[in-house]
């Protein structure tokens, strides 16, 4: 199979078709001198600052910065605002699961992490990425994941192996990011090296031959530098919900002039999969005159694979970033940042449909399933380069913290698609055999390395945004906050149609989108202390009409989708602020709505839709032992106020329906108990109310709890070994869904892992 893969790859770099759009290669040398200048600005900056005055000497708050994150549950900051804030100055929810987290609860993926964080659902048409809804609101399909502030693709399996935290801000995002949903943003915090000698190294053994090894070292290299590499590999035979896991990522950071006046960062980052897939099993009814609202899931174990041995899910992400700070006398200081990426997805996997008339009463081990395909391929290259000031002064009398900033970027995605036998040059028709319920794993093989690759889409976009917020000390407890931002987008898609017979490829169509728009943010805050503060906001997002990435004559040169967000919310810490809590009421209002399945190519949903609820958050430490983290949400109102109209009737995200993905209740909690110096143990509960599949298909997948237990035994300062078990009741639930598929959540896991520090 690798022999067939590296085949593959080599026939995709060498492919080449005419376009409309110029090369990549021109495109990039357009932004990169863009960039190179931005960059050289900022470097000259700091040079004619040098040369006016020396800094005097600057306290490096070193452990300040990265305590929280690995020894607490809790944190107090965020960078999520572009520049570090103290989260009770930003009058948005924001919810961070901290590395200690993701340790203690064996958290590997960042579909994981969010999990622990209430109100994240996940759509399961594309399987393999993390296809994540907010308060019922796409994220992933709109590029609402960014990496330290700069966005990230959305089609890879992201790892958490070098990862200090996960930031997720709730509701409009537009201000600070530019395009983005109504839901909110999640933004993924990588570790940086640190003044300290300091390694650990983690191995972990589990269910289903589970093999994980991370190791995590950072030397300090002189007196104002470090040098910091993480490295990971992964492997099982399943991962408890049906495909097997393969991965490996190692990621290098250097950092010099830490807590001087000029500080810089160089970092390489890389991540391969090289998994299996289970795209998902079909829905069921109970018999066959059963009305569609008692559709539910099949009775078979999770871990059941029931696709293809040739099918596999394989990805990379390789990503180049160089950072520079510059810290202007006073609380100025210039970020600036440059990455540029790139991406691949080769996923062959197979579609689970049942044949017709099974239902339960005549479901069993004889019981027929066919395999279809579902192949997704794609490569996307991209550059983003942001530079963002953060000032904090005194002007008119009053106390200001200034953010501003600019970015820009560039992102150029293909797609291919298998040419048929029919279209000739090589195609080929691969026939998967049916299989039945009782051969899960059957071994059945294609040969996947004799499709032949044609280009079937490539889009290039070219983005920039500049902002400004201010955020105003009006009196002793109050402050308000303003914000403006305007983006530019240019999209340019050309798309394929199925060629003819022996035929290079299709008749080439061409769509252009251009996108002005501005975003704005207001609030206000009344902190009487320092340990309260209540705030309220109201912000704007806008995003490009459907899937951006993917152009047509439904969605292209259409005005963007515009949302709305109201928020009154408190952030109180105790006494010793070692616990702090968080309340929101929000009203989310997504306007102009316009959606396209890429999978069947019509409409989905437009219109207007709105979701109204109350999000809580608690984490710290309750007493010196006891340490707690819960995320709840309700949304007791959600609707679909104005529907897309279809001619056909057969729509089914109707004016009044409750939106897709939108549970009422969700809520995950996780405590630690330190009974002795060497022993400490962890139980946590994660729920999801019943929610339905998007097109809302008339039944809602079943409401599930699971249970997480944890145990772990100080050997001694260097040596920890930790026992997990998740899903402890073996909960059978529907983790991802799709109106004609789910994926299964994993069956119970039994991990054991031993850290090393030296």
């Amino acid at each position: 199979m690798a022999t067939t893969r590296s085949r593959l790859n080599r026939r995709r770099l060498s492919f080449s078709v005419p376009r409309t759009a110029p090369t990549h290669a021109a495109q990039t040398s357009k932004l990169l001198p863009l960039g190179a200048m931005l960059l050289a600005a900022s470097f000259a900056t700091s040079a004619h600052a040098q040369a006016e005055k020396t800094l005097g000497t600057v306290t490096v708050r070193e452990k300040a910065e990265t305590a929280e994150g690995k020894d607490s549950l809790r944190a107090s900051e965020t960078r999520i605002g572009k520049g570090k804030q103290q989260l009770r100055d930003i009058p948005q929810s924001i919810t961070v699961v901290t590395e200690k987290q993701l340790d203690d609860r064996n958290l590997d993926t960042v579909k994981d992490a969010l999990k622990q964080t209430a109100g994240i659902t996940f759509q399961a048409a594309e399987g393999g990425e993390e296809d994540i809804r907010l308060r019922g609101f796409a994220l992933s399909t709109t590029g609402d994941i960014f990496v330290d502030g700069l966005r990230d693709p959305a089609f890879y399996d992201r790892d958490t192996f070098n990862l200090d935290r996960v930031e997720l801000l709730r509701g409009s995002a537009s201000m600070l990011f530019g395009r983005g949903s109504t839901g909110g943003a999640v933004n993924m915090v990588n570790k940086v090296p640190r003044l300290m000698d300091e390694n650990q190294i983690d191995v972990t053994v589990g269910s289903h031959n589970h093999r994980r090894v991370v190791g995590d070292f950072n030397q300090q290299t002189g007196e104002s530098s470090a040098l910091r590499v993480s490295a990971m590999k992964t492997t099982a035979d399943n991962n408890g919900a049906g495909s097997s896991i393969d991965k490996q990522g190692i990621a290098g950071s250097y950092r010099w002039g830490i807590g001087e006046r000029d500080e810089f960062t160089a970092s390489l980052y890389r991540l391969e999969n090289n998994n299996g897939i289970n795209y998902g099993m079909p829905w069921i009814k109970p018999t066959s005159t059963s009305p569609a609202s008692a559709t539910t899931l099949l009775p078979v174990s999770p871990t059941s694979n029931y696709g293809m041995a040739s099918d596999y899910n394989d990805g990379t992400a390789t990503y180049a970033t160089l950072a520079h700070t510059h810290r202007f006398d006073g609380d100025t200081e210039l970020t600036t940042r440059v990455r540029r990426g790139a991406y691949t997805r080769d996923q062959r996997a197979s579609t689970i449909r049942l044949t017709a008339g099974e239902n339960l009463s005549n479901f069993g081990p004889s019981t027929v399933l066919t395999r279809g395909t579902q192949n997704k391929i794609q490569d996307l290259d991209s550059v983003y380069l942001q530079s963002d000031l953060s000032a904090k002064f005194d002007a008119l009398g009053m106390r200001h913290e200034l953010l501003s900033g600019i970015d820009v970027a560039r992102e150029q995605k293909t797609v291919y698609a298998a040419r048929t036998a029919a279209q000739g040059l090589g195609g080929v028709d691969l026939i998967k055999p049916n299989t039945t319920v009782g051969t899960p794993d059957d071994s059945a093989w294609v040969n996947e390395g004799s499709r032949v690759l044609r280009v079937n889409n490539q889009y290039t976009s070219t983005a920039w945004g500049v902002y400004a917020q201010d955020l105003v000390q009006i009196a002793p407890h109050w402050k308000l906050l303003g914000g403006l931002r305007y983006d530019n987008l240019n999209g340019n898609y050309d798309t394929f149609a199925a060629p003819a017979a022996n035929a290079n490829n299709g008749t080439l169509t061409n769509y252009k989108m251009n996108v002005g728009e501005w975003s704005k943010r207001v609030g206000a805050l009344f902190q009487p202390n320092e340990r309260e503060s209540y705030h309220f906001s109201a912000a704007t997002s806008f995003n490009t009409s459907g899937d951006a990435y993917s152009l047509g004559a439904s969605n292209a040169d259409v005005p963007p989708e515009q949302s709305i967000n109201l928020e009154l919310g408190a952030k109180i810490d105790s006494a010793d602020k070692n616990f702090t809590t968080r309340y929101a009421l929000f009203r989310s209002t997504k306007l102009h709505e316009r959606n396209t399945d890429p999978l069947v190519d019509v409409a989905v949903l437009s219109g207007k839709r709105h979701a109204t609820g109350l999000e809580l958050d608690f984490t710290g430490r309750i007493t010196p032992r006891w340490e707690a983290y819960g995320s709840f949400m309700w949304i007791p109102d959600a609707r679909i106020d104005e529907a897309y109209k279809s001619p056909t009737g057969s729509d089914n995200e109707r004016t009044g329906a409750r939106p897709s993905l939108t549970p009422r209740i969700s809520a995950t909690l996780w405590n630690t108990y330190q009974i002795n110096g060497q022993w400490r143990v962890g139980a946590g509960l994660n729920h999801r109310g019943a929610q339905t599949p998007n097109r809302n298909p008339g039944w809602e997948a079943p409401a599930f709890t699971t249970t997480d237990v944890m145990a772990e035994y100080r050997v001694n300062e260097q040596l920890t070994f930790k026992g997990n078990v998740s899903n402890l009741t073996n909960k059978l639930y529907a983790d991802q869904l799709y109106s004609g598929h789910y994926v299964p959540g994993a069956g119970r896991l039994v991990q054991v892992t031993g850290s090393y520090k030296f």
